[in-house]
């Protein structure tokens, strides 16, 4: 079956994506505290908008290693909760070993279109990089609404525009030109998904989320090398994990000399640095 008949098949999307993103969980793993930093601007943002408070309840969805969940334990207190979710089960096991220590914190296996949580059982719903990778984010959106309780929050971030994000669009155009097929695959959900402001405020406000707000963080990339760059990059991206790995060696040479080149305008004294910025919203139940 095809990228393009896949898209065509809801069911087979699903299960072909969680196999995608099952694949490099072990990449995120070993790169958790990396993820940690990387992301540190965006989560600063999405707790400063949602601010969990101590007690609530706080349901983390496609929380990949728990960046934000491990934050967000402390605010909460011991008299709160938080629990972090995803829908690979890899994904949760590394959550829960470096979870491990605190109290308040559990994970769950849970599909962020189809929330297996009661109505109204959350304070606050947090979700990093995860709404963008959804077949359909709108869905996602109604079941956070359905998940909060009145009056609760809801914070999430998103990338923004790819032109803007050179740190992965030019992971992508160095695969699209060496191998001559479009990247990110036409029809599948992509990190640029909901890199257009509009369309992201109204996946949210369209779930009947009120106060929707959108606001721009800037994340910078930085790394010690374009080498070190390119393989973090490049095993950390589902789509491009798996068709790197089937490489034969003189094309995955020659990929990565594309990739050197194409980086070379962002070299500096300290190292690589590639602009980066993110969309993070909130919504208010």
């Amino acid at each position: 079956m095809t990228t393009e008949s896949i898209a065509q098949h809801p069911d087979a999307l699903r299960e072909r994506l969680q196999s995608m993103w099952a694949a490099v969980a072990p990449a995120w793993g070993a790169n958790a505290e990396y993820l940690d930093t990387r992301g540190a601007a965006m989560t600063a943002r999405m707790l400063e908008l949602a601010d969990p408070k101590p007690g609530d309840r706080v349901l983390e969805l496609a929380c990949g290693p728990g960046s934000v969940g491990l934050q967000v334990a402390e605010l909460v207190g011991p008299g709160g909760e938080v629990v972090l979710s995803d829908v690979v089960p890899e994904m949760t096991a590394i959550a829960e070993d470096r979870t491990a220590h605190l109290s308040n914190v559990r994970t769950r296996v849970l599909d962020l279109e189809e929330i297996d949580e009661p109505d109204t059982a959350y304070d606050v719903v947090l979700c990093r990089d995860g709404l963008m990778l959804v077949p359909d984010p709108a869905r996602a959106a109604h079941e956070i609404r359905r998940v909060l309780r009145p009056g609760g929050r809801a914070a999430a971030a998103v990338w923004g525009p790819r032109e803007r994000n050179p740190w992965l669009g030019l992971v992508f155009d160095a695969v699209s030109e060496q191998l001559g097929t479009s990247m990110p695959p036409p029809g599948l959900p992509h990190p640029f998904a909901l890199e257009d402001r509009d369309r992201f405020m109204a996946a949210l406000s369209g779930s009947g989320l009120t106060d929707v707000s959108v606001v721009e963080v800037e994340v910078p990339y930085s790394a010690g090398s374009s080498d070190e760059w390119w393989e973090r990059s490049s095993s950390l991206a589902g789509q491009i994990a798996q068709k790197l790995a089937s490489l034969p060696e003189p094309a995955a040479q020659g990929l990565r000399e594309r990739a050197r080149v194409a980086a070379a305008p962002y070299e500096t004294p300290e190292g690589l640095v590639l602009p980066g910025v993110a969309l993070v919203a909130f919504g208010r139940r």
